[in-house]
């Protein structure tokens, strides 16, 4: 059997990886990070890539090479993690944070911008503090109205139009960079204080908020079954068409980032003191291009937003549906109801909820990765899995607990984090566990094989 590719096919396989990973939401973080970076701008950048780019493209890899996604990666695990793990993945790109993201993203982007809505006068008392952003509790209604309608039969007309708006963001992406090295709206400037020691870190925590290595986790065998639909069954080719096409998407991502890492750091004047990387790109485009390039970018963010919130919702809903008695449509009405609710939390208020969440599973994701790869030379996988798991995990906890402002000011929990961080390296950083980690991945390698374990997976 032939098990070569064209190059079309090839180049076509790596757009198409390029084009799962990007997406409206993901252009919204790098802009603050790079204001807030300044003049550190390269470094925190640096961290960034690794976590929003490298990691994803490792994931899909690490999917391939034991051709069963999650529930492989996971048998040498309790029985029940993979779908537990897998669930709690879709709740997490669903639901809970990437999908009302979308939402938010649409309103701060496309039409905020074009309506010139003032905070103070659009706010509705509801009771106590709380309050609700009447034009943004519309735009966000109507916009996952409109995403269930698109859903209801899984998606299909919105597939064939992401084919178009995918290349028409990346282009118009390539003017904005253009735009950016032409003719830069500001100056680099000093960075936040945050930034201003631990600017590597702080980037690479921020590369988890574009969750695409949850996502690699999720997709990464439909790449896999792409390869064998055009008769790629070996597993050495689909490696090797994986990594080409996983340079492909790596240099397309990391061109989108390290552009918008400089228009952010190069920001601080037409976009002071912005809460989110929604509000500094927008207000760059506005100074750039003027109002003709806000009515683009606009129409371009809304509708790719429109294309990943129908794509999640129809993931999501189709997923549940097998493991539920509810179908595929019952599903569908129930994620678009909790996005829209979801959503009219705030653009900035969901990410800052989110990052205790990613704070506290990213390094297990980073973990699980890293011990597929190294599985096939480990004398006893079964207890290697569950111990380098369980300390990614008591680590990440306290990490995610860390990032909880108002739980540090319990005298308690404030106490543990306190000792964590005197002897803990890299715990002040929200990065204890990787030290403790590394040290167990190398450990394990010490632990005698029992004569009942089990071979490696088999390989795509």
């Amino acid at each position: 059997m032939n098990q070569r590719l064209s190059r079309a096919d090839t180049i076509g396989l790596g757009l198409m990886t390029f084009a799962f990973f990007l997406g409206a939401g993901n252009i919204i973080f790098p802009p603050l990070e790079g204001q807030m970076a300044g003049t550190n701008v390269l470094s925190a950048m640096s961290g960034f890539l690794i976590t929003a780019v490298g990691l994803p493209l490792i994931s899909i890899i690490a999917v391939a090479r034991v051709g069963g996604g999650l529930p492989s990666m996971t048998t040498d695990l309790p029985k029940g993690t993979g779908t537990f793990a897998a669930v709690l993945l879709f709740i997490i790109i669903g639901p809970a944070f990437a999908t009302p993201r979308t939402g938010l993203v649409a309103y701060e982007m496309a039409i905020k911008p074009l309506t010139g809505v003032l905070e103070g006068d659009n706010q509705l008392e509801l009771f106590g503090d709380i309050t609700l952003d009447k034009t943004q509790a519309l735009v966000t209604t109507l916009f996952f109205a409109v995403t269930l309608v698109f859903s209801w039969s899984r998606g299909k007309l919105i597939d064939s139009i992401g084919k178009i708006l995918t290349p028409a963001l990346f282009l118009l992406l390539i003017c904005l960079a253009i735009g950016v090295i032409v003719a830069p709206q500001g100056t680099l400037s000093s960075p936040a204080e945050s930034y201003q020691e631990m600017a590597f870190t702080k980037g690479f925590i921020g590369g988890y908020n574009t969750m695409d290595t949850f996502a690699a986790l999720m997709f990464g065998m439909l790449l896999v079954d792409i390869l064998r639909s055009k008769g790629v069954t070996d597993p050495k080719a689909t490696y090797k068409y994986l990594v080409i096409a996983g340079l492909i998407a790596a240099a397309g991502l990391a061109f989108v980032y390290i552009s918008l890492f400089w228009l952010g750091a190069t920001s601080a004047t037409v976009a002071p003191g912005a809460d989110n990387g929604g509000v500094v790109l927008a207000a760059y485009v506005q100074a750039l291009f003027g109002q003709p390039g806000q009515w683009i970018l606009s129409g371009v963010v809304l509708l790719a937003c429109l294309t990943t919130a129908v794509g999640l919702v129809s993931t999501c809903a189709d997923y549940f549906s097998t493991l539920t008695p509810l179908r595929y449509r019952q599903w569908v009405i129930v994620l678009s109801i909790i996005c829209a609710l979801v959503a009219n939390v705030g653009l900035s208020q969901l990410i800052a909820l989110s990052i205790p969440v990613l704070m506290a599973l990213y390094p297990l994701a980073i973990a699980l990765v890293a011990l597929t790869f190294v599985r096939p030379w480990l004398p006893n996988p079964r207890t290697s899995f569950r111990t380098v798991m369980g300390v990614a995990l008591i680590f990440s906890l306290l990490d995610g607990v860390r990032s909880i402002s108002a739980l540090q000011k319990v005298d308690g929990i404030k106490w543990l984090l306190d000792k964590q961080t005197e002897y803990m390296p890299l715990s002040g950083q929200g990065m204890a566990w990787v030290l403790p980690t590394a040290i167990m991945l190398v450990l394990v390698f010490l632990i005698p094989a029992k004569k009942s374990e089990q071979g490696s997976p088999s390989k795509a």
